[in-house]
């Protein structure tokens, strides 16, 4: 099939609204310089189902992070109105986006995972959240379905409990749209990422990324605000871990049957010289400063060769 059309979708309206909109920004720029026509669309949740038909085009490029754009929701629309997409399909996307069902997938599967437990928010309470603390020492708690590591909190002490308790309480608080959440011993060590792609139908693993963030982790703001952090790349840690890290990557992209592209994150406890295995993100930002298109630089792949090939993958796909 020759492509003519390329359809971008941006936005969201969630969280992670403005970092769609960045990627899409630098998708649009490729795909211009790559030959093809295209035009991009804010996308609303509430009236994209029947809005969606009003376009001419071959391809949909998904530029979209967080729900709706990477939760399977939008995936299964374009299926259903058997419309080609880039990335990962419905059930992949699903998975990997809801942070609970990730880790229950890979239990037994040769993985590590940091010590951790699923709760509904209604049953947050400051009991559990001090058994947890004193069982595990310093802990996570995060949403079960979020990305760009928003509405993270790291919690250390009682006071922080109830700082917290607090805030997810508040009407306008910015969990209001989240029921789940996960609580998850914080593991010290180095952070590390590692982007997978796609090539003639295999997947391969790019490299492995050690993040400095001048914050506590990489959180939201460490991600997307310039000289907020420092990439490693390669990461400086023993070769049995930096192959570790890519087998692992690979082989969680495969099991969950991702497309395209993703990126797995992980933790090494260089002490005990361990690796945790965090999440896959099936959706990873495309902005100036994302991590996986600086691999892909690494790796002697341009940002456009990798645009391409999830435009021409998803135009064969059945």
């Amino acid at each position: 099939m020759s492509i003519i059309k390329i359809l971008i979708l941006k936005g969201g309206m969630n969280e992670e609204h403005l970092v769609s909109l960045s990627s899409a920004k630098e998708v649009k720029k490729a795909i211009i310089e790559l030959g093809y026509k295209c035009q991009s669309i804010i996308v609303d949740p509430k009236n994209f189902k029947s809005k969606i038909k009003n376009y001419k085009f071959d391809v949909c490029f998904n530029a979209l992070h967080g729900t709706f754009g990477e939760d399977g929701k939008v995936q299964k629309i374009l299926y259903d109105k058997k419309i080609k997409f880039t990335h990962s399909g419905i059930k992949a996307s699903k998975l990997a986006f809801n942070k609970h069902l990730t880790k229950k997938k890979l239990t037994n599967k040769k993985v590590i995972l940091p010590n951790y437990k699923y709760i509904k928010k209604r049953l947050i309470n400051k009991k559990i959240l001090e058994k947890f603390l004193l069982e595990n020492g310093e802990f996570i708690i995060k949403p079960v379905s979020s990305g760009s590591s928003y509405g993270i909190k790291i919690i250390s002490s009682l006071k922080q409990i109830n700082i917290f308790l607090d805030l997810i309480n508040k009407k306008k608080s910015i969990y209001k749209n989240h029921k789940d959440f996960l609580l998850e011993k914080k593991i010290q060590g180095k952070e590390l990422t590692v982007a997978v792609i796609n090539e003639k139908a295999k997947s391969k693993a790019i490299a492995v990324t050690e993040i400095l963030s001048k914050n506590k982790f990489f959180d939201y703001n460490a991600k997307y605000t310039n000289g907020k952090s420092k990439h490693i790349l390669p990461a400086k840690i023993p070769k049995r871990i930096y192959k570790l890290c890519l087998k692992q990557s690979k082989m969680i992209h495969d099991k969950f049957k991702c497309k395209g592209v993703t990126r797995s994150d992980f933790i090494y406890d260089n002490i005990n010289n361990r690796l945790y295995f965090l999440e896959i993100n099936t959706q990873p930002g495309l902005t100036k400063i994302s991590l996986v298109p600086e691999q892909l630089k690494y790796f002697k792949k341009s940002f456009n060769q990798i645009i391409n090939e999830l435009i021409l993958s998803a135009s064969q796909s059945k």
